[in-house]
């Protein structure tokens, strides 16, 4: 069987799978504390993303949402990725989802003029450090991060990433 695969951009239509995708991975998989309510953005994709100079993307297979990635535009030519999450079933090298994902955020950074891109994350995510780490984002401290970086409560390793034309 062949899956078809393809990343686009998600609007308010999408709200509900993408929780569907998000909340059982935070909580269940990861026994992430947090809930819904600590995340009012994913009630209003494009207010809170795409309406902003930011984007939320999914990744989809045979037309079934697999995975999500966000970018947020905090200004100063810089930005900050949230809401990446792919299905268990669909993570890894084979599909690519996760990759293909990333790759669509930074080539929209860079057509928005985005510099820097700084993401939070989980110290027991470690599949998930690994990757961004194979793609170049390098660690930093929460001190190091800028002023206007929005934190999440529960994020306890941060990166960054230098854009270059």
């Amino acid at each position: 069987m062949t899956t078809k695969h393809n990343i686009r951009p998600i609007h308010n239509e999408y709200c509900q799978e993408i929780i569907d995708i998000i909340l059982p991975i935070q909580q269940k998989e990861f026994n992430v504390p947090v809930t819904i309510d600590d995340q009012p953005d994913l009630f209003d994709i494009e207010t809170n993303y795409h309406n902003t100079g930011g984007g939320f993307w999914g990744g989809f297979v045979n037309g079934k949402l697999a995975g999500t990635i966000a970018l947020i535009n905090i200004g100063h030519n810089a930005g900050a990725i949230r809401k990446m999450f792919v299905k268990k079933e669909y993570r890894g090298k084979d599909t690519g989802i996760g990759q293909q994902l990333l790759e669509e955020l930074i080539d929209y950074c860079r057509s928005a003029g985005i510099k820097d891109l700084y993401l939070g994350t989980v110290d027991k995510l470690a599949a998930a450090r690994r990757f961004y780490e194979r793609n170049h984002f390098k660690e930093i401290k929460k001190t190091d991060l800028p002023s206007y970086f929005p934190l999440m409560n529960a994020d306890n390793v941060f990166y960054h990433l230098q854009l270059n034309d």
